[in-house]
């Protein structure tokens, strides 16, 4: 038979893990026998319970943005992106290799933990987590500060993106990895044609309209050219009549549909008033 003392240690273990973030009570009987509650009583004291941390080892860096654990789980840095590596059906980018060297020597083999956001996976099954060394570095911040990678928001995960977009800023100051590239240098929305749209890209222009579809809206450099944006994050915009006539920077990958060609964006942080640069 299990003595009263030690089937209260089994039963607080039972539900434990679902006190992790919560309070602990424990109290002392008359007869000197300890009790445990989640809820307060008049002899409980509560009891300091500190989250459970949990790390994992990389076991190998695939590139500046994408790494795989010890237990065979797949994790995208969530909230940037880094240049492509040469790899099946994609070309090298400029700074690919600079963004993965980098990962490779901060965390392979070193242990890690994770912090996941509102969604926790994407289309190919990839955990998406802001990755946290043991001595408590940031590495997708890390990425940024360097210049080795550009913020990529996805709402609705927008964990840690003020801290993201402000490091970004100071790189991109300070012309750092990408930003003194000529490779990612802005472009006139002019100039995109059909060889050369591919990949990340800086287009600027000056907005003339705004259009609204079922599903998107768009701000239009021309008939031909323009940024746009799902209605469903609108929200996070001001009323997009206010970018008509000004002069702007959009970031992200382009769309090409028949003769058209768009700048995908979802966070206004994604936008750069070119009329306010000092």
């Amino acid at each position: 038979m299990l003595n009263k003392n030690r089937r209260c240690w089994i039963c607080l273990a039972g539900f434990l893990p679902t006190l992790i973030s919560a309070d602990v009570y424990k109290w002392i009987d008359v007869q000197g026998r300890p009790h445990y509650a989640d809820r307060e009583h008049e002899q409980a004291k509560s009891l300091s319970m500190s989250p459970q941390v949990s790390y994992l080892t990389v076991k190998k860096v695939f590139d500046g943005d994408t790494i795989l654990l010890n237990n065979g789980q797949k994790v995208r840095l969530l909230g940037i992106n880094t240049p492509e590596v040469a790899g099946p059906n994609k070309d090298n980018e400029v700074g690919g290799e600079a963004a993965k060297s980098w990962l490779k020597k901060a965390l392979e083999h070193r242990k890690v933990r994770l912090e996941v956001d509102v969604e926790k996976l994407d289309k190919y099954q990839r955990t998406l987590a802001h990755v946290f060394t043991e001595d408590k570095q940031h590495i997708n911040l890390a990425l940024v500060k360097q210049g080795l990678a550009v913020i990529n928001i996805y709402p609705p995960n927008l964990k840690y993106v003020d801290t993201l977009l402000s490091a970004q800023q100071v790189a991109e100051k300070a012309g750092l990895g990408i930003w003194g590239n000529s490779a990612y240098s802005p472009q006139r929305y002019q100039s995109i044609t059909q060889d050369g749209y591919k990949g990340w890209k800086r287009v600027t222009g000056r907005i003339k309209s705004v259009k609204k579809t079922r599903k998107y809206s768009y701000l239009q450099f021309s008939a031909q050219v323009s940024i746009r944006i799902e209605n469903r994050w609108l929200n996070l915009f001001p009323p997009l009549q206010v970018y008509i006539g000004k002069n702007l920077e959009a970031r992200g990958w382009i769309n090409k549909n028949r003769d058209h060609y768009s700048v995908q964006i979802r966070h206004p942080a994604e936008l750069k008033n070119i009329d306010s640069d000092p």
